[in-house]
């Protein structure tokens, strides 16, 4: 039976996830490139690709973690000033509530940072 290089891969796949029990060396890995014909010089490109790949995933990650603490920050914020301004209007002047006027521009600002934050993909 033969296999195209496609198929090859899916079975090495296959038979990599199956071994789940191990890492692999950098050796190891030099090894099974050089049974599988790869060049050295393709699998250090190889290499370098999917390394800088992950520092990416990883960046992005710790950026969107960022992202969302900076948005609890400001939800917290927001929340005790616009507190502290609704009692102070209920004090003050009982009769006319314009805490909503900061309440409802702010508030407006938090909705678009949220939005930003938990539904934008960059």
């Amino acid at each position: 039976m033969t296999y195209n290089s496609e198929e090859m891969q899916q079975i090495l796949e296959v038979a990599f996830k199956r071994q789940q029990d191990g890492e692999y060396t950098r050796e190891q890995i030099r090894e099974i490139a050089l049974e599988l014909g790869v060049s050295s010089e393709s699998l250090q490109a190889a290499e370098h690709a999917w390394l800088k790949k992950a520092v990416e995933v990883k960046q992005g990650q710790m950026s969107n973690n960022q992202k969302r603490k900076e948005f609890k920050s400001h939800l917290f914020i927001f929340i005790a000033v616009n507190s502290f301004l609704v009692l102070l209007n209920l004090v003050v002047s009982p009769s006319y509530f314009w805490a909503i006027f900061p309440l409802l521009g702010w508030g407006l600002g938090l909705l678009l940072h949220g939005i930003k934050t938990y539904l934008s993909n960059s």
